[in-house]
C-alpha cells in the first residue's frame, strides 16, 4: 500500500493501557474497534504497513481522525514508514481489552441468533461464546456454529458454572427486560441487546443497545439528505 510520508510520527509515551481507555470517548473506541478489524484483514493479505490515509479510507474517515485516534493510544508510526500493521494492532488490542479472554452467552436462537453463533469474528477479538439459549424445545440440544443451544430454564445454572461476563440478546422487545433482569441477576457483567428496545440495567452493567431498524432508518435519512 502507498505510504504518506508527511502524516504518520512515532507517537511518545504516555499513559498505560487502562488510563488509555478511561480517555477515549465512545465514537473514538468504535473507530479504534474497526482499525482493528481491518488491520487484521492486512495482516491476512500479508501487507505489513499501512498509513493514516490508506487506513482511514478503509473505515471512510479522514486522515486526521485516523491520527488523532492514535496519537490517542500512543501511536507507534514512522514518518515515511507508516505504521507497522502488526505492532498497531496489537496496541489497539491491548487498548481495547481484546488480550482479555471474554465468556459470552447468547439468549435467543432465532435467524438473528443463528447468524451471530455461526460468526467467526468473535474468537479473534478475544470471545468465546459459552451457551445459546433459546425457548423453543425443539431447538433444545442441537449444536449451531460449535455452541450447544439449551433451554431457557438452565440459564442459572451456566451462569453460576461458566461465570460469563457477557450477554447478547436477540430475543422479541417483550421478553428483553426479564431476560435482562436475570442476566444481570446472573452475574453479567455487560449485554449487547438486539432486542427493539431499550433496555435500562443497574449502574453497575454496562449496556449497547442495537437497533438494526432504527440503524435502517437514520442511513434513510442520510441517503435523502445528502
Amino acid at each position: 500500500m502507498g505510504v504518506n510520508k508527511d502524516i504518520d510520527v512515532e507517537g511518545t509515551d504516555g499513559p498505560d493501557g487502562d488510563d488509555r481507555r478511561a480517555e477515549l470517548s465512545t465514537p473514538a473506541v468504535g473507530r479504534l474497534s474497526l482499525y482493528y478489524r481491518e488491520l487484521h484483514r492486512l495482516l491476512d493479505s500479508g501487507e505489513t504497513s499501512t498509513n493514516s490515509r490508506d487506513l482511514g479510507a478503509m473505515v471512510n474517515v479522514s486522515p486526521a481522525v485516523v491520527r488523532r485516534d492514535l496519537s490517542s493510544i500512543g501511536s507507534i508510526g514512522r514518518r515515511g514508514v507508516g505504521y507497522d500493521v502488526a505492532i498497531l494492532a496489537d496496541r489497539i488490542g491491548v487498548v481495547l481489552g481484546s488480550g482479555v479472554h471474554w465468556k459470552a452467552v447468547l439468549i435467543g436462537v432465532g435467524s438473528l441468533g443463528n447468524a451471530l453463533l455461526r460468526y467467526r469474528g468473535f474468537e479473534r477479538l478475544g470471545f468465546s461464546l459459552a451457551a445459546a439459549f433459546d425457548t423453543d424445545p425443539a431447538k433444545h440440544g442441537s449444536e449451531v456454529g460449535g455452541t450447544t443451544v439449551r433451554s431457557l430454564d438452565d440459564l442459572e445454572d451456566v451462569l453460576a458454572s461458566a461465570k460469563p461476563e457477557l450477554a447478547i440478546l436477540a430475543v422479541p422487545s417483550e421478553q428483553a427486560s426479564q431476560v435482562a433482569t436475570r442476566v444481570v441477576a446472573g452475574g453479567i457483567q455487560g449485554i449487547l441487546n438486539f432486542a427493539p428496545t431499550t433496555l435500562r440495567v443497574p449502574a453497575g452493567t454496562a449496556i449497547i443497545n442495537v437497533d438494526l431498524a432504527s440503524e435502517l432508518q437514520q442511513l434513510a435519512f442520510r441517503i435523502q439528505n445528502r
